[in-house]
């Protein structure tokens, strides 16, 4: 007789398979939580990676905008720790229409300063595409001020100036708005509140589960299904006499005193006063 048996490798390929798919959602997920670690800060400090760490949302997002004016017409794209444009690092580039899309870096994400607020966050990217005729020919810099909306999750970016009217330290300037920067809020719950509210719980647990422990395992009914119906009821005639201990202690009334030596019934001695 022939006994058909499946593979008997099945189950383990499907142990196998599970685990690689864990494994790679694993992955994937660590990955995306650490995006902001691409940057490369100028001085490594816990402090910068801190305040990177609060942009993590804002990651893998390529955030553009577009300025026009009578003879000049750019696109600026910029990215949190990630590559915008062509250039390998690149973390802003500016790219002019006029010339051909001529694209040029405003910042390195590779040479990054993060300083951060209490609802704001600095970002900084240097080591850009030199000037040409300005700024002594220094390397450009982008600053990016991240701002605290809690209506908005990722904003627009806006460009808010070039600054290359000085021998050093020009910067391009932008905003944007986001959720992430915000604090976070504190509770508004005083502890007083928490007290009372842990208090309810308790008693809302104690009641329900007393109530059905009497009524379906010890088969009571009426007000017997109350949990320790007969301590509670003590307690309130206690609770009672006491009330009457306290707030009902006058005793019986008292005649007035009498000043000592003065009778209330006339005397016979007073007799001889009235007249005869």
């Amino acid at each position: 007789m022939k006994v058909s048996m499946s593979p008997p490798h099945t189950a383990t390929s499907v142990r196998l398979l599970v685990l690689a798919v864990q494994l790679v959602l694993l992955v994937c997920g660590s990955q995306a939580r650490d995006d902001t670690k691409r940057c490369k800060l100028f001085s490594e400090s816990p402090a910068e990676r801190k305040v990177l760490s609060l942009l993590e949302p804002l990651t893998n997002k390529t955030f553009s905008v577009e300025t026009t004016s009578d003879k000049e017409s750019y696109t600026y794209q910029f990215q949190v720790c990630g590559d915008v444009g062509k250039t390998v690092g690149a973390g802003l580039v500016q790219i002019d229409h006029t010339e051909k899309k001529l694209e040029t870096v405003l910042g390195l994400y590779t040479v990054t300063q993060a300083i951060g607020g209490s609802d704001w966050v600095m970002l900084i990217y240097s080591n850009g595409t030199k000037y040409d005729g300005h700024c002594s020919k220094e390397m450009r810099k982008a600053i990016v001020m991240i701002s605290c909306n809690r209506g908005v999750e990722m904003g627009k970016l806006e460009v808010v100036l070039e600054e290359r009217e000085r021998d050093r330290d020009c910067f391009y300037l932008f905003e944007l708005d986001s959720s992430a920067v915000c604090p976070a809020l504190p509770s508004q719950l005083s502890a007083g509140s928490i007290i009372l509210i842990i208090g309810f719980v308790l008693l809302s647990v104690y009641l329900i589960c007393g109530f059905l422990y009497q009524r379906l395992i010890v088969g009571a009914k009426g007000v017997q299904q109350f949990p320790n119906y007969v301590f509670w009821t003590q307690v309130g005639n206690l609770a009672a006499d006491g009330c009457n201990v306290v707030c009902r202690t006058q005793g019986p009334e008292e005649e007035p005193p009498t000043y000592r030596g003065v009778s209330t019934e006339p005397e016979e001695r007073d007799d001889y006063l009235l007249p005869m």
